[in-house]
C-alpha cells in the first residue's frame, strides 16, 4: 500500500496551501490527517461536526469535501487574521459557522446540540476543558487530536502534558481509543456511553 498516493484532494486545497507558505504559517495540519478527518465524517450523513483551531483552513479543507449538503460544521479560531483568510475561502458555505473566539471561552458558553465528531487541533478542548468537550460528543461519535508523537516546536515540559492527556483518555470507561503512529501522532476515540453524573 502507498499512503502518499492521497486521491480526491480539495479543489481548494493548493489555493490555501499557497497563502500558508505565503504568510509564513508555521502550524499547517498535515495532508494525512485531512484525508483521515474527510473519511470519518463522510461517515456521519447529516453530521454536526466541530473544529477547534481553525488556523488557516487547511484541515477545514479536507472536512468541508467530506460532509454531505445537511450537515453542519462549527469551526473555532482565536486568531482574527487567520479567520479573516479561513471566511474568505469558506464563508459562502451555508453548512458552516466561522467563529473568532478563544477557544476556552467558547466551549464554556456553548450550549447548542452535540456533535458527531469533534477535531481538537488546540489547545482548549485538548490540554484544557478536556471533559467538558468530551460531553459534547454523541454517542457513536469521534474525538479527534493529532501531534501526539514528538513535534519539534514543542516546548519543554510537553512530553509529560501529551503523557498525561493520553493516560487520561486511556482511563475513560466511556470512550474506546486507537492511538496511531501515523501522519503527526492521531488518536481517535469513540464515545460508547453516556456517563450520567450523580
Amino acid at each position: 500500500m502507498n499512503d502518499t498516493n492521497i486521491q480526491n484532494k480539495p479543489k481548494i486545497l493548493q489555493k490555501i496551501q499557497g497563502k500558508s507558505e505565503e504568510i509564513g504559517f508555521t502550524m499547517p495540519s498535515d495532508i494525512y490527517i485531512g484525508t483521515f478527518l474527510k473519511t470519518l465524517i463522510a461517515s456521519k450523513p447529516k453530521g454536526r461536526f466541530l473544529e477547534l483551531g481553525t488556523g488557516i483552513g487547511l484541515s477545514l479543507s479536507w472536512t468541508v469535501d467530506g460532509m454531505d449538503r445537511e450537515s453542519h460544521l462549527i469551526t473555532v479560531d482565536n486568531d482574527p487574521g487567520l479567520i479573516d483568510i479561513a471566511t474568505s475561502y469558506f464563508g459562502e458555505d451555508k453548512r458552516l459557522e466561522i467563529v473568532c473566539q478563544e477557544g476556552a471561552e467558547w466551549i464554556k458558553v456553548y450550549n447548542g446540540a452535540a456533535f458527531d465528531l469533534i477535531f481538537a487541533d488546540a489547545w482548549p478542548g485538548k490540554y484544557s476543558e478536556i471533559d467538558e468537550i468530551l460531553d459534547l460528543i454523541n454517542v457513536g461519535g469521534f474525538y479527534v487530536i493529532d501531534d501526539m508523537s514528538v513535534q519539534p516546536n514543542w516546548p519543554d515540559g510537553h512530553q509529560e502534558k501529551a503523557d498525561g492527556l493520553v493516560a487520561y483518555l486511556e482511563k475513560r470507561d466511556d470512550f474506546t481509543l486507537t492511538k496511531m503512529n501515523w501522519s503527526t501522532g492521531l488518536i481517535i476515540a469513540v464515545k460508547k456511553k453516556v456517563i450520567i453524573n450523580t
